[in-house]
């Protein structure tokens, strides 16, 4: 199932349109060395599944170690909006707080996973 969903930063500098994989069925925590401390939870999207309709040019990215994840925040308010994986470049992650309508506490425990131990990384 896909569905279309709006996302925004926290300051609203930013919008895109989301469309999803599967839903919030793929909702998943990283424990990687920078998701661990971002905190934000993630739903995934096709490669091709975002369009920033507003603020590209507010869009800044960051990336570190093998360069393949790439993630992107709002130049304005600091927020994570999305970012390609690390685990498949052919996916994007999209933070689920920034979805519009979804309340994490609606979702309970979300899973995590073994980001640390990435075969990258080996």
């Amino acid at each position: 199932m896909t569905e279309t969903v709006t996302a925004t930063c926290h300051c609203g500098a930013v919008e895109m349109r989301v469309r999803l994989s599967d839903g919030l069925n793929t909702a998943r925590r990283c424990d990687c060395s920078f998701c661990v401390r971002r905190g934000a939870a993630a739903v995934t999207a096709p490669l091709d599944g975002i369009e920033v309709v507003k603020g590209a040019d507010k869009l800044t990215e960051y990336q570190w170690g093998t360069k393949t994840a790439r993630h992107f925040f709002c130049s304005v308010c600091g927020i994570y909006t999305h970012h390609r994986r690390r685990s498949n470049p052919n996916e994007m992650g999209v933070n689920l707080g920034a979805l519009h309508g979804v309340n994490l506490r609606d979702l309970g425990d979300i899973p995590w996973v073994n980001g640390r131990e990435h075969p990258s990384d080996t």
